[in-house]
């Protein structure tokens, strides 16, 4: 009698799960936007690296290695007598890449990455010389110094090498020093806040959050990006208002149906939007095998011939089933994923049933290739 009284509550909580709704999450504004003008600024420079290993560049090929030392030499007040070209085995060109992150201050540290533009093999134990970084403008915003960490590894000798990952890319963990900050400001009565996509839905419940924390008035939507926000003129109140502002939680829209493929490594994804209808599919393999056989055919007894290698080739073609098969329309991507595994495609040809299912218009979906 307990069994049964169980069975029963059982079934009734799984019939109750079923038919619950499904969860809806919320996401935090700071996730879902930024700020207009609160952003990071890209850095470039052109520096050294010195105390190479014998795995720096070769200066008859990379003239422009021998160039820049002449030159820091001769800002050094040494200078090469003519006529003599030094060997700089020791030493590589890179390009060193950082980024100046919003409201930086001059003293605080950066972390960058140098990366050889020569023929160097190796920058692994390495010291970057200090290098100027510019932003777009022009103006120098940083400082670059400092040993430079390669996670790479490799060995060779007597004409066999290993390597593993790269050895002419490495990192300096705060090796960058900031000068200059770049101007960004919040000091204006309105901010202008920009949504990472632009959806009318989520626009709107963004307004909707905040105006039901900080009252009516102080969202403005634009359009489907933009959101015009009224902030305090108190420099405090100001930073209250926009850590409680970026905290707030919004439901995001439902994404729009999307199959993303990839045609250089032949991966294909889907998110959870995808919907299939009814279709029928016909696939198949035609598979074509060309063999050569290598055989000895030996000349009769007294025939005075000669042993020769003779080869037999073959050709055959094979073409596996291709039945039409049914599939049935998925509210899910799970539906959709298993109903295209019946047809025991691999990601080439699944790319091509997908186009081929969004032609005929049973895929309620947009296909991207990247």
């Amino acid at each position: 009698m307990l069994m049964k009284l169980l069975k029963s509550a059982l079934i009734a909580l799984l019939c109750a799960l079923s038919l619950a709704p499904q969860a809806v999450y919320a996401e935090r504004i700071k996730d879902l936007s930024t700020i207009a003008g609160v952003r990071p600024n890209q850095l470039i420079g052109y520096g050294l690296v010195v105390g190479l290993d014998g795995s720096g560049d070769q200066t008859t090929q990379t003239p422009f290695t021998l160039q820049s030392v002449n030159a820091m030499l001769s800002a050094m007040g040494i200078s090469i007598p003519a006529g003599q070209t030094a060997q700089l085995r020791n030493t590589a060109a890179v390009i060193v890449t950082s980024s100046l992150p919003a409201f930086a201050k001059p003293g605080q540290q950066v972390d960058i990455t140098v990366s050889s533009i020569g023929n160097a093999k190796s920058l692994r134990g390495g010291t970057l010389l200090m290098t100027p970084l510019r932003a777009a403008d022009g103006q120098v915003y940083a400082l670059a110094q400092g040993n430079v960490v390669v996670s790479g590894a490799g060995a060779g000798g007597a004409g066999a090498r290993v390597q593993i990952n790269h050895l002419s890319v490495g990192r300096v963990p705060g090796g960058g020093l900031v000068e200059r900050g770049a101007p960004q400001s919040i000091d204006n009565e309105f901010i202008e806040l920009e949504m990472l996509q632009s959806d009318f839905g989520l626009m709107q419940r963004t307004g909707e959050a905040i105006a039901k924390r900080f009252g009516p008035g102080v969202a403005l939507p634009i359009d489907a990006r933009a959101l015009q926000i009224r902030v305090p003129t108190d420099p405090t109140k100001r930073i209250a208002f926009l850590a409680a502002l970026e905290e707030l939680q919004v439901t995001p829209s439902s994404d729009a149906a999307r199959v993303i493929v990839n045609s250089r490594t032949g991966s294909v994804v889907m998110n959870q939007a995808v919907q299939i209808g009814n279709c029928a599919v016909a696939h198949g393999s035609l598979t074509i095998r060309v063999s050569r056989t290598p055989s000895v055919s030996q000349p009769s007894p007294f025939s005075r011939g000669d042993t020769a290698i003779v080869s037999t080739d073959s050709a055959s073609i094979q073409q596996a089933g291709g039945a039409l098969i049914p599939v049935a329309a998925g509210a899910n991507l799970d539906q959709v994923v298993r109903a295209l595994n019946l047809l025991g495609a691999n990601p080439q040809d699944l790319m091509a049933i997908l186009q081929a299912i969004k032609a005929a218009g049973a895929l309620k979906a947009e296909i991207e290739v990247i």
